[in-house]
């Protein structure tokens, strides 16, 4: 028997199931909406402590849920690897955590408390088993996640105080590729105005803007960029994008309002430079509202940005390493359809991070769920990518 297969049984032996369901249905019992998550932190600190790690409370920019910061040290030099979840959940009606047939179901089943059970297992056993040789474990759990709610202030707080490893796992939902690129993302929120009150549509003044019909040259202006968008075109990233999802104006059918709201997102790839995104878009903005008479606000944040890594970096060798391991499958390499903390932990702190959780579905429904089997095959596997990272494998 080699020393991988000692380490891998000695992992699965190690890896508690009732416990890491334990941990997730305690989590998923507690209603943690994004800027609401201060309860089920304290309570996420409660068990790691009783647990016997070293925990911590950063307020990292929004003391109402401070975050968690828990460590597994060998105490031996080497490399940290960094889990990293957040708390909060989309606000959506709560569901208490329920289990039938081996799958859980509830408030943040998929996203991402399923996984932060997992991740919190996953240093038990590497604890329980005393397998880490070198290097160290850190968890971290923050609140202001979920848009638009969140604007990531607390993960970005932790990375500008340096509470950052040197390679990072997130447990959200994704499990069929190691994401290695991924586009930015910025939501577009837009305000179309008018001076004046609103008045009876028979009652306008001669040359007075029409809101509605500004907001509509202006979808049309950001649609044809899209198409434009469309024509650069990367491998494995796809292309970047302009998406719009809501529009909104107006008390009653027959009055001319003062406003109209549109909102959507814009995404680009990692060869786009955001402040080129943010000039484009301000400029196209601009000149819609010359033509239209109107006043066109809105702010591009652009803080979620495009992310490309090196797919033989240290931590995606670890992790498809421990991935066929435990499961006896490699995954492929991919694009990440979503933006997550992963991106700003590539682009702010530098250091390579993978996504990847449990086969989940239903995040952001109602209707969140996960099996429980695929709970421990992710604490397994990053229990074994924490050895073979860290400098033990």
């Amino acid at each position: 028997m080699t020393s991988n297969d000692q380490q891998i049984n000695a992992i699965r032996d190690a890896v508690n199931r009732d416990r890491l369901l334990e941990t997730a249905i305690d989590l998923i019992g507690i209603p943690s909406p994004t800027r609401s998550a201060g309860p089920v932190a304290d309570r996420l600190a409660e068990i790691l402590t009783d647990e016997g790690f070293d925990v911590r409370r950063e307020d990292a920019n929004w003391p109402e849920a401070p975050a968690v910061i828990a460590r597994l040290d060998s105490g031996r030099p080497g490399k940290t690897l960094q889990f990293d979840t957040h708390l909060d959940t989309v606000h959506l009606p709560f569901v208490p955590p329920e289990v039938q047939d081996g799958v859980l179901t509830g408030s943040g089943a998929a996203d991402m408390k399923g996984g932060i059970a997992a991740a919190v297992e996953s240093m038990r056993a590497l604890r329980d088993a005393d397998l880490l040789r070198t290097g160290s474990v850190m968890l971290t759990a923050h609140d202001h996640h979920e848009a638009p709610w969140g604007d990531c202030r607390q993960v970005y707080a932790l990375i500008e105080m340096g509470i950052v490893g040197d390679g990072v796992l997130l447990p959200e939902y994704m499990s069929d590729r190691i994401p290695v690129v991924g586009r930015g993302v910025a939501v577009i929120d837009i305000a179309v105005r008018r001076d004046g009150k609103p008045v009876h549509e028979v009652l306008r003044p001669e040359g007075q803007p029409h809101v509605i019909a500004a907001a509509c040259e202006l979808v049309r202006r950001l649609l044809q960029l899209n198409a434009e968008l469309a024509t650069t075109v990367d491998p494995m990233a796809g292309s970047g994008s302009i998406f719009i999802g809501q529009i909104h104006s107006g008390e009653i059918y027959n009055q001319s309002p003062t406003e109209c709201q549109i909102q959507g997102t814009r995404r680009w790839l990692p060869e786009e430079a955001p402040e080129a995104v943010v000039e484009q878009y301000n400029h196209l903005l601009a000149e819609v509202a010359e033509a239209t008479g109107t006043a066109i606000e809105s702010r591009l944040d652009t803080r979620l940005n495009a992310f490309r890594m090196d797919e033989q970096n240290p931590l995606i060798t670890a992790f498809q390493s421990a991935y066929e391991s435990i499961t006896g499958m490699t995954l492929p390499f991919g694009p990440k359809p979503f933006v997550d903390d992963g991106n700003g932990f590539v682009g702010r702190a530098g250091v390579p991070a993978i996504t990847h959780g449990p086969h989940a579905t239903g995040a952001h429904t109602v209707d969140e769920r996960v099996s429980i089997d695929e709970l421990v095959r992710v604490a397994n596997t990053y229990a074994l990518t924490a050895l073979k990272f860290c400098g033990d494998s």
